[in-house]
């Protein structure tokens, strides 16, 4: 149906502009062909292959739908408007504001027709929208111009090195071996970042380094790109590896001291088309194991997670997308139940965090000591909790199920959007039905918001702007959040992210759709009547409890579909 009425839309702006003779009909048709094949934005791909000129196209476009047409390449615009927008919005839709009065902002878009981004703009402003049109050529130069040249790139500045990472200084006044120096001053900064990885990217010219945060990557430093080959030789040495294989992927590990703690390194480097690209994971083992009450369970959502993880036996999967927390859950949750009466064995791929009081073993599939057989192993150990890092295949979900049927407590992670689809996803490897109804005990999706930090800033929301985004409130206004920035957040406007769940638990209603084969649709629904919040609702619950944005929300529910 989508399809259709986009292909509606494309016929009908190629016929507009044909009859305009602005384009010809096999300059319309040879778009058409293109756009099937690269599946780009359709008048991109008319401006690309030059049927058309672009600043002609969206004059044209503005006058047949009656939305005023701006040159942002020649108006004036005051330059303190920007700050009513934030740079990564103004980039991610491409848009970009030109003008304040009252209440009423004007806003240049490349789709200046597109309700839904109109709306959201409301909500994140507080202000009335006049949506105007602009080519996206414009839009472009003109964020690269008062946000990125100008310093205002609000959210992307990182405070510890909010001039970046000086190469020549630190270099100088090193004590040290200069490139040593350099290298452990980049480790120590993303750490003070809070940082889950660090990305050294090679390009023809430059070289870059960024760090991601709260799930996000900043650009932090382009030293020189001399300075790439001793940059990853001198961590290939950290990690142990070949420094003289550059042709193909490696991967190592190391540990480095920073501020009296140990923190480790897993660092992997692949052949890139202008040198070796290095990502490091940083392993705090601090940001893993924490509290049940920190990793952001609303009240009844925690007292079921709580209730459900200390049954004696039986199945609990944690589904959700790679980096949506699955492990923090889980090691939270081994931590909560590691007491000296249990005796707890994990088999994960890798091994990242060392758990006091758990046995954990790392899988080597390589050798033939997969999840299914390290499992097997397991059942001669005497275990009462047993975690498998993932189940990826038949062999491992059927032997996970026999231990939970034979009295053992299984923990373990799927790659699903929802937990309802959990069901499904086992069911497609091949499991049989009745051995997943018989053992399913709980299933928890999750994600990972980005939390406010205390320098957020309050706005008011109409009713009727939160209705279009789905949220309905009786209130006619409403009080939400956005980022602001300060030094305790590193100008981010976010400090830390927080967990959203979705927990369904197995009754005898959902055991019989099981059994059924019924639709994970079906198995949702049956949740939801017996009281599971799903992942849109909690979102919207964070969203109002002022501990993140609607933007952080928008993102949760087009992942969960």
């Amino acid at each position: 149906m989508a399809e259709d009425k986009e292909t509606r839309s494309k016929q009908l702006i190629g016929n507009m502009l044909v009859e305009a003779n602005l384009l010809t009909k096999e300059g319309l048709e040879k778009a058409i062909l293109e756009q099937k094949k690269t599946k780009e934005k359709f008048s991109r791909i008319l401006v690309r292959l030059g049927l058309v000129e672009e600043e002609g196209l969206v004059t044209f476009l503005g006058k047949k739908f009656n939305i005023p047409y701006i040159n942002l390449s020649t108006a004036t615009i005051d330059a303190s408007i920007t700050d009513t927008i934030r740079y990564d919005v103004a980039k991610k839709y491409l848009l970009f504001p030109c003008q304040k009065e009252n209440d009423i902002l004007t806003v240049a878009m490349v789709d200046p027709l597109n309700t839904t981004t109109i709306n959201e703009l409301i909500v994140e402003t507080g202000y009335q929208i006049k949506a105007i049109i602009a080519s996206e050529t414009a839009i472009r130069k003109a964020i690269r111009n008062y946000y990125e040249q100008t310093g205002k790139r609000k959210g992307v500045t990182i405070a510890p090195i909010a001039e970046g990472i000086d190469v020549d200084k630190i270099m100088r006044q090193s004590s040290e071996a200069p490139l040593i120096s350099l290298v452990n001053h980049i480790l120590e900064e993303a750490v003070n970042a809070k940082a889950s990885d660090i990305h050294i990217e090679p390009y023809e010219q430059t070289l870059r380094i960024r760090y991601r945060i709260d799930g996000v990557l900043y650009e932090v430093a382009t030293p020189p790109k001399q300075m790439h080959h001793p940059i990853i030789s001198r961590l290939k040495i950290m990690a142990e590896m070949d420094i003289a294989e550059r042709r193909l992927p490696q991967d190592g590990r190391c540990k480095v001291r920073i501020k009296n703690r140990d923190v480790d390194f897993r660092v992997s480097t692949i052949p890139a088309n202008f040198g070796e690209k290095c990502v490091m994971r940083i392993l705090d083992s601090s940001s893993l194991c924490v509290e049940l009450t920190d990793l952001g369970f609303e009240p009844d959502t925690l007292a079921t997670f709580e209730k459900n993880i200390n049954v004696p036996h039986g199945m609990i999967l944690v589904t959700g997308p790679t980096g949506s927390g699955k492990s923090t859950t889980l090691y939270s949750a081994l931590r909560t139940l590691s007491t000296p009466e249990k005796n707890i064995l994990t088999i994960e791929d890798p091994v990242e965090y060392v758990l006091a009081g758990v046995n954990q073993i790392q899988a080597k599939p390589e050798i033939g000591f997969d999840f299914a057989s390290g499992l097997r192993s397991f059942m001669r150990q005497d275990p009462d909790i047993i975690l498998v890092g993932e189940i990826r295949d038949r062999e491992t979900g059927e032997v996970a199920i026999n231990a939970a049927l034979t009295g053992h407590l299984v923990l373990s992670t799927l790659h699903t959007n929802e937990a309802a689809g959990s069901v499904t996803r086992l069911v497609n490897m091949g499991v049989e039905p009745f051995l997943i109804s018989s053992t399913l005990v709980m299933v928890v999706a999750q994600r990972l918001v980005r939390k406010l930090c205390s320098c957020k800033e309050p706005y008011e929301v109409s009713a009727e702007s939160l209705k279009s985004l789905g949220i309905d409130i009786w209130e006619e206004k409403t009080v939400l959040y956005k980022p602001k920035g300060c030094e305790k957040c590193v100008n981010i406007g976010y400090k830390g992210r927080i967990g959203v769940y979705e927990i369904l638990v197995s009754n005898e209603e959902i055991r019989d759709l099981i059994i059924h084969r019924e639709t994970s649709h079906a198995i949702q629904q049956a949740a939801i009547k017996h009281g599971m919040v799903t992942l849109r609702e909690t979102a919207i619950r964070k969203v109002l409890s002022g501990a993140t944005t609607i933007d952080e929300m928008m993102r949760i529910v087009a992942e969960a579909g």
